[in-house]
């Protein structure tokens, strides 16, 4: 497989806070994951953080992240995948003290696709929460339509030591400072790039620097000029531009504070110097 090559650690500020690297699409790259890690370098991306969204294939997020010292993982199971077998409490457990899972998640609520009865979706979230407070991991948190529920469960179940991030945010500015007050980050993805998201950007401008995650939610929600293609982690950088326009600030501070903040949020994982 091709490594990625080396570069300096100060060329790689950007950090990918939330994708799928085992469910990439890899014709482009002749099949080889190591040559979308080489594109990301290229493209100025130091670390990845890698999703679980099932129990089924979490040991594949994990063969990635041991595989690759800048990628970390997490483990849980995503809110719509119902078929999917729920995670007890402690599996996630046993599974959060491998050193390279950082995170339970990706969890949640999600009423767009839910049916008539969500009930099953809260009876995981909450324990994914039990999982983040008994491990003192962060908490990666898919939302959508479900504000008030969402932020009501991690108040009720996480008992003011559950913090985290609502990954891909597309909600209001309310939710947003909301979750920010309970010690929630905001991660933002290529929506905001998108000619139908004024709203988001609106949010975006408004809200703390010092509170904001980047991601690339690859292979989905390719950022412009990417819209309609297979997404990859080096996409990461078109969010930093378009988020750094917004703020008002370089590319440069934008990409510096949101590693900051990454490294903070999920402070188990530790920077990979690059030679």
């Amino acid at each position: 497989m091709t490594q990625p090559a080396p570069a300096r650690a100060e060329q790689l500020p950007l950090v990918d806070s939330h994708c799928h690297l085992d469910r990439l699409d890899l014709k482009a790259h002749q099949g080889d994951l190591g040559a979308v890690l080489q594109a990301a370098e290229a493209a100025g991306v130091g670390h990845m953080l890698c999703i679980g969204v099932d129990m089924e294939t979490f040991p594949d997020v994990l063969a990635v992240a041991e595989r690759w010292p800048r990628v970390f993982a997490t483990v849980g199971v995503h809110p719509l995948y119902q078929k999917s077998r729920a995670a007890t409490l402690d599996e996630l457990i046993r599974h959060a003290a491998h050193p390279k899972v950082v995170a339970i998640g990706e969890t949640g609520l999600d009423y767009f696709y839910a049916g008539d009865d969500p009930s099953w979706q809260h009876e995981r979230f909450i324990t994914h929460i039990q999982a983040a407070r008994a491990t003192g991991l962060p908490l990666v948190v898919h939302t959508r339509d479900a504000r008030e529920d969402t932020l009501a469960l991690i108040r009720e179940h996480g008992g003011g030591e559950v913090r985290g991030v609502l990954h891909c945010f597309t909600e209001n500015l309310a939710m947003a400072e909301a979750a920010i007050e309970m010690g929630f980050m905001i991660s933002i993805s290529g929506i905001v790039t998108f000619n139908n998201a004024a709203d988001l950007r609106d949010v975006v401008k408004v809200l703390p620097v010092e509170s904001l995650l980047i991601e690339t939610d690859s292979p989905w929600l390719a950022p412009v000029p990417y819209r309609g293609k297979p997404n990859e982690p080096r996409h990461v950088a078109e969010v930093a531009r378009c988020v750094a326009g917004l703020k008002g600030m370089s590319v440069a501070a934008l990409a510096a504070q949101t590693r900051a903040n990454f490294f903070s949020l999920f402070n188990k994982a530790q920077p990979v110097e690059v030679l």
